[in-house]
């Protein structure tokens, strides 16, 4: 009987759970719409405005570092607004810096902006995490986060095709104007059909089996309630994931490059072939989140721990068959794409869920993102160095790549025990 009326009551809650994943899904792949028109339009951005690649490097790295306070910044805030209003706030923000930016002159007018833009843009995922747990219980987490989070595929590249389509058409300027439009239509979605937490639509909060009902909700101001092991859980957390993303934006921003000075391919071609990164983490993040609730039954840490060492395993392949054979380069680097995106997903959205807890979600996927976001920051300066440093060597590279791969699965396989000592919820 109480079966039933659970699974009665949980029907009442299908109609907006349909709606809580389209409106954060259609936020954070709208976030790219503000995001990608600056690398589309770089070389015209250069032209138009005579700013070096020297300036361009600095405009990139003053919105990483800001994208970066900006993850840290919404684990704070975001416990005061709640995500909803932190996505309309972030959003909103990012719209007008990216409007803005196109109606820009000057490095600096544009560094401003782009910096505001980072900021802005690093509310989008604590924002869809702390939304999405409040609404979808433990058991359905791994499944639909695993769904959800194709929104970071499909989005740059989506975002993408309309930058580079209006670059070819009507001008740089309007990359940048056509992107904010794009976003403004998801504020407007967002703002319509996503209220804060499952009481504002008259519904009951949701709970787990083994959770208690009297757990403080998002924008009440209370505190976490997190202990020393939580803390500790979401810091390695975090460093795994500091690597994963040094990995990520390595692989995104110096594939083509690679591909076009080492192998010799057309600017085209290589831009086409490096998309198989892409392609295979979509697949990836949707297997992971399956699997982690089909087969390992909510241990996310067991399965993050053998698709990080089966990516390594890539790397290894990379490094010692794919530097001069593209076929093998690359099938080692769709592996790696595979085996990466679904850790990705699992530890920095519904693994940051299941360590902080429903009211703590969002604060916990900020604080994971903000220490993996500092990962691009380094990887640019690195890659870009030892290229130069090395005669256009990719040796030295993979190298690197290894060793941060080797230490993402060591540091996962701690995660894992630590969780099966009970001491991690993961």
């Amino acid at each position: 009987m109480a079966s039933a009326d659970r699974k009665q009551n949980d029907s009442l809650y299908r109609p907006w759970q349909i709606k809580i994943l389209l409106a954060t899904w259609l936020a954070y792949a709208g976030y790219y719409f503000c995001r990608k028109p600056f690398y589309v339009a770089k070389v015209s951005i250069s032209g138009a405005l005579g700013i070096d690649s020297f300036g361009l490097a600095q405009l990139g790295t003053a919105y990483l570092v800001a994208y970066m306070v900006g993850q840290f910044s919404s684990a704070f805030f975001g416990r005061t607004l709640g995500p909803r209003l932190l996505l309309l706030a972030g959003i909103m923000i990012s719209i007008v810096s990216t409007f803005l930016f196109g109606v820009s002159n000057s490095l600096w007018t544009i560094m401003l902006f782009m910096s505001l833009n980072g900021l802005a843009q690093g509310t989008g995922w604590p924002g869809c995490i702390g939304s999405l747990a409040f609404w979808f219980r433990r058991k359905q987490r791994g499944s639909v986060l695993g769904l959800w989070s194709t929104c970071y595929q499909l989005g740059p590249v989506l975002a993408t095709l309309l930058a580079s389509y209006l670059l070819g058409n009507a001008g740089w300027r309007w990359s940048f104007f056509g992107g904010s439009m794009v976003l403004l239509v998801v504020w407007f979605t967002v703002l319509l059909v996503h209220p804060n937490r499952p009481e504002d639509a008259g519904l009951e909060p949701l709970h787990d089996e083994d959770e208690l009902p009297d757990t403080p909700p998002a924008g009440s101001g209370k505190k976490l309630g997190w202990d020393r092991e939580v803390v500790l859980t979401i810091m390695m957390m975090g460093l795994i994931y500091f690597c994963i993303k040094f990995l990520r934006y390595a692989l995104w921003s110096w594939l083509p490059w690679f591909l076009n000075r080492n192998f010799y391919l057309s600017e085209a071609e290589a831009g086409y072939l490096s998309t198989v990164f892409d392609v295979c983490g979509f697949a990836g993040v949707i297997a992971a989140g399956f699997l982690s609730d089909r087969i390992f039954k909510g241990k996310r840490a067991m399965l993050s721990f053998v698709m990080l060492a089966l990516m390594t395993g890539s790397f290894f392949i990379l490094y010692f068959l794919g530097s001069a054979n593209l076929t093998v380069f690359t099938v080692s680097i769709a592996v790696a794409g595979f085996m990466l995106f679904g850790p990705d997903s699992l530890l920095s959205g519904v693994g940051a869920i299941d360590v902080g807890s429903k009211e703590g979600a969002l604060s916990a996927a900020g604080i994971i993102n903000g220490m993996g976001s500092i990962g691009p920051i380094f990887q640019e300066q690195l890659v870009g160095w030892m290229y130069r440093r090395y005669n256009h060597d990719l040796l030295p590279i993979l190298v690197m790549l290894v060793a941060v791969a080797a230490v993402s699965a060591v540091l996962t396989l701690m995660l894992w025990i630590r969780s099966r000592r009970g001491l991690a919820n993961v």
